[in-house]
């Protein structure tokens, strides 16, 4: 009997050809499709995979369950890396390998493997959640090992027959619910501007309405959990503000990243929920997180987007800080209003009724019932200790 491998499979270029090399090595290959939201024709991702060679195409509907058990601790964290993006990819990765491995089991498979190559972050972020998950299955990534560089992989695609779209040929796209990668091609060059053509999911300038329009989102605990007043499932709420958002043209993020293996990469991303949520999030959050508080959390978001990025989801500190977060969200329910123009996405609405902001203290006019007096013996002894380093230490010019 053939051994059993078990691939991570997008439909893409790279792990369709991967299929065929693991079937030519002796394998039968059992592909998995984890739907994760993608805006993808699944039923042609299936095809691809058949024709390509594998004893099955498996696609896997985890849509509701990266959003309730990835996206939504995202959210909470205002997951943004290196403050720019929100890690469409890395939040992905850990609940696509979770279903590899379980098709894994149910097929006695000896093998594991996934279509990345050397230079990006996904071959980290997979092979360490497969050795978390599956310490004794072997890991195969013949893209990477066997040095198959793209324009080989297109001519090889094409040698054995195996359809890629006109995308393909020219950028690397990654897509889920939470957003759309590209990468390669003209891109590679930083000083060239994106063309039109690597987007997808946000509207170009012409297409975009001319009026503006805003939106209510309503959080509960630090989640969105309605639209408008109408309650949503996370998956739903998410696809509905990145639809509105992205018809604006709010979203493009073009940037340089620091990834995990050591080179600069220039990235593009299409995020207009995911923006759009983190926006409202994080405004919700300075209504209602105390000042000190406030001041801390960016410091734990930010090494919680790093262990993503680079690969630890499954890690005791990615969840030690992610019980820190869920404390932290104890009072962040209210509604945030939204509007839209061409290419923006401002908060223009905050309201909770945990809110910190209190009228009768920040108010100039004549309800005013913050003691002033109060104030000089407090700037007083606040300024003390510079106040006695200067006497003493400070040096004058």
């Amino acid at each position: 009997m053939a051994a059993r491998a078990v691939l991570a499979y997008s439909g893409g270029l790279d792990t369709s050809v991967t299929i065929r090399w693991l079937t030519e090595r002796g394998f039968d290959v059992h592909a998995v499709a984890v739907d994760v939201g993608q805006h993808e024709d699944l039923d042609a991702v299936v095809e691809r995979g058949e024709r390509a060679g594998a004893a099955s195409v498996r696609v896997v509907d985890a849509v509701d369950r990266f959003a309730e058990a990835f996206l939504a601790k995202a959210i909470k964290a205002n997951g943004m890396y290196e403050g720019a993006y929100p890690m469409v990819s890395g939040l992905a990765r850990p609940c696509i390998a979770e279903e590899v491995i379980g098709v894994a089991r149910a097929v006695g498979a000896s093998t594991v493997a996934h279509g990345c190559t050397g230079k990006g972050n996904d071959q980290v972020r997979f092979e360490v959640s497969f050795a978390v998950l599956a310490p004794d299955l072997q890991v195969l990534a013949p893209i990477r090992d066997e040095t198959i560089p793209r324009e080989k992989a297109m001519a090889l695609a094409e040698e054995w027959g195996i359809p890629v779209s006109s995308v393909a040929g020219t950028y690397s796209v990654d897509e889920n619910l939470w957003g759309r990668t590209a990468e390669c091609g003209p891109l590679e060059d930083p000083w060239v501007a994106p063309p039109e053509d690597a987007f997808a999911r946000t509207a170009p300038p012409q297409a975009r309405p001319a009026e503006p329009t805003e939106i209510v989102v309503t959080f509960d605990h630090g989640l969105p959990v309605a639209l408008d007043g109408v309650p949503h499932a996370l998956s739903a709420l998410i696809r509905s503000i990145d639809a509105l958002a992205g018809g604006y043209g709010f979203g493009r993020v073009d940037m340089v990243e620091n990834r995990r293996v050591g080179i600069k990469s220039r990235e593009l991303y299409e995020v207009p929920g995911a923006l759009s949520i983190i926006l409202a999030h994080r405004a919700l959050e300075d209504l209602t997180l105390e000042r000190d508080l406030a001041h801390h959390k960016p410091a734990m978001e930010a090494r919680w987007a790093d262990l993503v990025y680079d690969g630890q989801w499954f890690s005791p500190l990615r969840e030690a800080i992610d019980a820190y977060v869920d404390a932290t969200q104890m009072h962040v329910s209210g509604d945030i209003r939204l509007r839209y123009e061409p290419g923006t996405c401002t908060v223009v609405g905050r309201r909770s009724e945990y809110s910190l902001y209190d009228l009768s203290l920040a108010t100039y006019g004549a309800d005013d019932a913050f003691d002033q007096s109060d104030a000089r013996g407090y700037v007083t002894l606040y300024g003390q200790p510079l106040k006695v380093w200067s006497a003493k230490q400070r040096s004058t010019p």
